[in-house]
């Protein structure tokens, strides 16, 4: 037991310190030994966000979110890992559309949450990068989720997921489907600006909170804000 919480300690920093090889090899062998594979994704989330908060600080760079994505990224793919999800895909508990908001290109938050959504049950539809509002309400009435995620990278994206909330109001689909926004320069006061549900600058968290919400929308049977 002692040895087993030393790789969980140190899985959560080689994702910390973006030793790829490690990372990846340490979680391989993890899932060998037993572990649940949601219960080694929040060891991974772990790392990343030591890896967000070197990033704030200005101690990593774009590039290291990039390769901390990449890192998430490969232990999706492991063997036991997508072997997992792919029967939990079978009973999907709610539907999520997402993108990152026009004027920000990166990718790396909204395929955090991607992969975490799709590990917890949901099906996602990633509408990429730079996404003005006009297309996430081509997407909304398309695919009609339960629940619209904006993901932005940038400060000034605070503005850019107001504009598609209003966007949203102004068609009288606002209350229709939740909105949840992420980042790590998300706060309460800017997300009751924009005009979300929700935020988080935690993918488990946002995770978490999709959940609670497709938990009383299940109960219920409607979708209600609040």
């Amino acid at each position: 037991m002692k040895d087993f919480r030393k790789k969980q300690r140190s899985l959560i920093k080689h994702v910390e310190q973006l030793d790829e090889v490690n990372a990846v090899k340490l979680a391989a062998e993890l899932l060998e030994d037993g572990m649940e594979p949601l219960y080694l994704l929040d060891l991974i989330n772990q790392g990343m966000n030591r890896v967000g908060q070197l990033y704030e600080n200005k101690r990593y760079y774009i590039a290291d979110l990039i390769m901390a994505g990449l890192i998430f990224k490969q232990v999706l793919e492991l063997d036991k890992m997508t072997a997992h999800f792919n029967i939990k895909h079978n009973n999907k508990i709610g539907s999520v559309v997402l993108g990152t908001v026009k004027g920000d290109i990166h990718d790396i938050g909204k395929d955090i949450i991607r992969g975490m959504l799709e590990a917890n049950g949901f099906e996602v539809v990633d509408v990429g990068v730079d996404v003005p509002k006009e297309h996430f309400l081509k997407k909304y009435e398309e695919y009609k989720p339960d629940i619209l995620g904006l993901s932005g990278v940038l400060t000034n994206t605070v503005d850019t997921m107001k504009e598609v909330v209003d966007a949203f109001a102004g068609a009288g689909l606002r209350d229709k489907v939740k909105i949840i926004v992420g980042g790590n320069h998300l706060t309460e006061e800017s997300c009751k600006f924009i005009g979300a549900d929700n935020f988080a600058n935690d993918a488990s968290v946002g995770v978490k909170v999709c959940k609670e919400w497709m938990n009383c929308t299940n109960k219920q049977g409607v979708n209600n804000n609040g």
